[in-house]
């Protein structure tokens, strides 16, 4: 096993292990990496932020004139494609997302089918969350809203690694309950091929709901927050191997009273 060697440069004096110091430097090259890393995180959700909110102000394309080579999850640039719906809602067959919440307040996610009148091929729309809590007797608030309407939404991919968790579906009776939207249930459910993208209403529009789906940026404060944890663990790492192996303390504490 090396021993420590001592090295001096003016009055400080440290003694270094390199063994040790070779483990020291690998642990501290690991916690800034950690730290640049949800850095990195935290700008990644900015820049989705930033898209977002520009690709809400430019004019809404048909959702229709949307190429269908396009329409791939893996397909970037449909994430928050701002797009226009004309056409109906088929109230009927609406679709109830199970657990989800607002400001602690448990409910639904209202989906509610709506036929393009261009086309006739169906979309699924997102109007926003409904309470679940309702007095006794009295039916969840879907409010339903007849006739032609003209909409505009933003498309929502979800994640690549996304997992889609498959639900004991009751199709003898409307709304329909799910924990997430099966597009291809849903298809055969309906009788024909929907739009494999949900879109999510954008604010004032006709038969929005409450739109508690989160802001991109809502949780960059916590990789903020991840990374200076990681690089303070760094830093205290550093200081306090300097401080064990070195007179730096004594140094920083001057001489003693009386000496």
């Amino acid at each position: 096993m090396l021993e420590s060697k001592q090295y001096s440069l003016g009055p400080f004096v440290i003694r270094i292990n390199w063994i040790v110091a070779a483990f020291l430097g690998f642990a501290i090259l690991g916690l800034g990496r950690l730290g640049l890393w949800q850095l990195d995180r935290a700008a990644e959700k900015v820049a989705a932020q930033q898209l977002m909110e520009a690709e809400s102000k430019v004019s809404a394309q048909p959702v229709q004139d949307i190429p269908r080579g396009h329409l791939n999850r893996a397909n970037p640039e449909l994430q928050n494609r701002h797009v226009a719906l004309e056409g109906e809602y088929l109230n009927d067959r609406t679709i109830l997302l199970l657990a989800e919440f607002h400001e602690t307040q448990i409910g639904y996610g209202v989906v509610t089918p709506f036929r393009l009148s261009a086309t006739d091929q169906i979309v699924l729309v997102n109007r926003g969350w409904t309470s679940a809590v309702n007095r006794p007797g009295q039916s969840i608030r879907i409010a339903p809203v007849d006739g032609p309407l003209q909409l505009t939404a933003q498309i929502y991919v979800p994640p690549a690694d996304a997992k889609i968790i498959a639900s004991d579906i009751d199709a003898t009776s409307w709304p329909i309950f799910m924990r997430d939207l099966e597009f291809d249930v849903i298809s055969q459910l309906l009788g024909e091929e929907v739009f494999p993208f949900e879109l999510r209403l954008t604010a004032d529009q006709p038969s929005v709901l409450i739109r508690n789906w989160p802001a991109v940026s809502a949780d960059v404060n916590q990789n903020l927050s991840y990374a200076l944890q990681w690089f303070s663990i760094a830093l205290i790492v550093i200081f306090a191997s300097l401080f064990a192996s070195s007179n730096l303390w004594a140094l920083l504490r001057g001489p003693e009273r009386g000496s």
